[in-house]
């Protein structure tokens, strides 16, 4: 009788749920460039979703760098000029609310996360690179690639790739509601807060809100109506 033998660890089931453990097993087996892609904004019902894809060098790690939902609005912007310092390639793409109401939220997703690689990748060697995607859904490309779940808590690129979402995103929702006010912008970033969605049924949709999502699609007429009555 055989006896019972530790199940070996694929490259992406690791021991420890640690930032950098995904690029740990990595560089054990194998010389290979990475690049982690990462997402800000499915949730929101205004503003664009930015996708960024990094790749760090060796096994840097910023100090202090994890999931940036997870991390003070201070942490993340000290670590965003790290990460922008000392990355070996950055690449960021928005994709508007016009957009993400033409082909829906999953897909513009992707779309921007590959449009965010495509950038990166310029400025990196011509050699065998793997994506670390977080999630659980892949780019729909031929590029190596691996989809992990958490991944932003375990993969120090995917890490490094969502603060720079979240901080340029931030930024640009802030920048935003100084044209678009009243909706409050700049505290909830087009989340879905009961605040934001008192301020859509009083003042109707803008042109950053996404009209296909719950909760702007019903006041479509409000912003109609006003005009309507002041005429």
């Amino acid at each position: 009788m055989t006896k019972n033998r530790r199940p070996e660890l694929s490259l992406f089931a690791t021991p420890d749920e640690e930032i950098g453990c995904i690029e740990r097993s990595l560089e054990l087996q194998q010389s290979i460039t990475i690049i982690g892609v990462d997402e800000v904004g499915r949730g929101p019902l205004a503003g664009p979703v930015v996708a960024a894809a990094v790749s760090l060098p060796g096994a840097y790690v910023p100090h202090g760098l994890n999931d940036s939902k997870k991390l003070k609005k201070s942490t993340r912007e000290n670590l965003y000029s790290e990460i922008s310092a000392n990355a070996s390639s950055i690449g960021v793409s928005f994709l508007s609310a016009e957009e993400i109401d033409r082909i829906n939220i999953l897909n513009a997703s992707l779309k921007a996360m590959m449009q965010a690689v495509e950038q990166a990748e310029q400025n990196l060697p011509q050699e065998p690179a793997i994506c670390l995607v977080d999630g659980n859904q892949r780019m729909p490309c031929a590029r190596r690639q691996q989809t992990i779940v958490g991944g932003d808590g375990k993969s120090s690129n995917i890490a490094a790739a969502s603060v720079i979402a979240k901080v340029i995103r931030d930024a640009w929702m802030e920048a935003a509601a100084v044209f678009y006010s009243g909706y409050g912008f700049e505290k909830h970033k087009g989340y879905g807060t009961e605040e934001h969605r008192e301020a859509i049924k009083k003042l109707g949709p803008c042109a950053l809100h996404r009209k296909t999502f719950a909760g702007v699609k019903e006041n479509l007429s409000v912003s109609s109506r006003k005009e309507h009555e002041q005429v």
